[in-house]
C-alpha cells in the first residue's frame, strides 16, 4: 500500500521499536545451514558483486557458506519481496538501493510487500549516488556543456536507468524540467543492459552507480559529466558535483543496505549487525568500497531508520518536482 509521509514516519519507528523487544523464546544458533543474500539487480550487477564480497567475509566468519541469487525485475521489487516472504530466522537477506524501500513506498500504491513493516533493517553499508554519464567520444564533458547540446537536439535525446522512479530517473526528470529539455526514458532490467546499448548507439546518455562508471571510464568507454549527491568521490575528484555546477536538488546520497525479513530474533539481528561492521571496517572492503565510489559507512540498525526516515519527505520533494509517477 502507499503510505503517507506521517504514517511511513510512523511506521519506521514502530519497526524498529518492534525489532529492539528481546526475543522470547531462546533461538537455535545462527547460523546453523547456508546464507542467502539476495541482491538489488542481475548478477554481474554492481550490488551482485558487492554482496559475493560480503558473501566470502560472511563464510569465512561463519563456517557456512554465503549464496548469492540475485531475482532480477520489477526494479528490485521481485527481491525484495522475496526477503519480504522468506523465514524470518536470518538465512535470507536483501541488499539493495533506496528504490525498492524509499521511492517504491512513495511512488507504488499496490507493492505486494510493506516497506516498513515487513522488514528489519540491519545495516546501511555504503553511500553514493548515481553520475550522468555518456561515451567517452560524446562532444560535451559537463553537465552544462550537455544542457547546450541537448537543447540543440529538436528530437530529443534518449536515457536509460535501472527503473522507474529510482533515483537515477528522478535526477534526470527534475533535470528536464529545469532546463527545458527534451530527455527520454527507458527502463531496463539492470544498469549493465542500459549500458551496452548506450556503447552501441541506441542510447544517447545515461545514468550509472559510481562502480560501473568508474570501471568504464578507466576502460575508455565512458565519460562521468556530474555527480549527484553532496560531496565528490575520491576515487574521482577530478568530477563535479551538479551542484558545483549550478543546478539544485541533486544533492541527495543514495546508499547500500542489508534488510532480513521482519520479526528476527535479536540474536540474529545482533550476528548480523556485528558481523556487516566489521567486515565494513576491514581495510581490504574499504578499500573496495572506496574504489567502487561509494563511501564506507556500516552503521546500525537504529542509525539506519534515522536515515531513512530522513531520506523520506526529501525523496517526497524530489519526486514532485520532477513530476515522475509509477507507470
Amino acid at each position: 500500500m502507499q503510505l503517507s509521509r506521517r504514517q511511513w514516519m510512523a511506521a519506521a519507528g514502530a519497526g524498529l521499536a518492534a525489532w529492539s523487544l528481546p526475543g522470547l523464546a531462546q533461538s537455535p544458533p545462527f547460523p546453523s545451514r547456508p546464507v542467502r543474500i539476495v541482491p538489488f539487480g542481475t548478477a554481474g550487477g554492481p550490488i551482485d558483486t558487492l554482496a559475493r564480497v560480503y558473501g566470502d567475509k560472511l563464510a569465512s566468519r561463519w563456517g557456512q557458506p554465503a549464496v548469492v541469487e540475485p531475482r532480477p525485475g520489477a526494479s528490485g521489487i521481485l527481491a525484495a519481496d522475496l526477503v519480504a516472504k522468506a523465514t524470518p530466522d536470518g538465512h535470507t537477506v536483501l541488499m539493495t538501493l533506496p528504490l525498492t524501500h524509499v521511492n517504491a513506498a512513495i511512488l507504488q500504491p499496490k507493492l505486494p510487500y510493506d516497506p516498513v513493516k515487513d522488514f528489519t533493517p540491519l545495516s546501511m553499508l555504503a553511500t553514493g549516488g548515481p553520475m550522468l554519464v555518456a561515451r567517452a567520444d560524446a562532444p560535451y564533458s559537463n553537465v552544462r556543456e550537455f544542457v547546450e547540446h541537448a537543447k540543440k537536439q529538436p528530437r530529443g535525446m534518449t536515457y536509460g536507468t535501472w527503473g522507474t522512479g529510482s533515483t537515477a530517473h528522478l535526477f534526470c526528470e527534475l533535470l528536464r524540467r529545469q532546463t527545458g529539455t527534451n530527455l527520454i526514458h527507458a527502463a531496463y532490467k539492470s544498469e549493465s543492459s542500459a549500458h551496452n546499448d548506450l556503447f552501441g548507439g541506441v542510447l544517447d546518455f545515461a545514468w550509472a552507480n559510481p562502480s560501473s562508471a568508474r570501471n568504464h571510464t578507466q576502460g575508455g568507454k565512458m565519460k562521468v559529466l556530474g555527480i549527484t549527491g553532496t560531496s565528490r568521490v575520491s576515487t574521482m575528484p577530478q568530477v563535479p558535483t551538479f551542484k558545483e555546477q549550478g543546478f539544485q536538488g541533486f544533492d541527495i546520497d543514495s546508499w547500500i543496505g542489508v534488510y532480513g525479513p521482519a520479526r528476527l530474533p535479536d540474536p540474529v539481528v545482533q550476528a548480523w549487525v556485528t558481523a556487516l561492521r566489521e567486515i565494513t571496517q576491514m581495510p581490504d572492503i574499504q578499500a573496495r568500497l572506496t574504489g567502487y565510489g561509494f563511501e564506507p559507512l556500516g552503521n546500525t540498525p537504529a542509525q539506519f531508520v534515522e536515515r531513512y526516515r530522513a531520506d523520506y519527505p526529501r525523496m517526497v520533494e524530489l519526486i514532485k518536482a520532477a513530476g515522475v509517477t509509477a507507470d
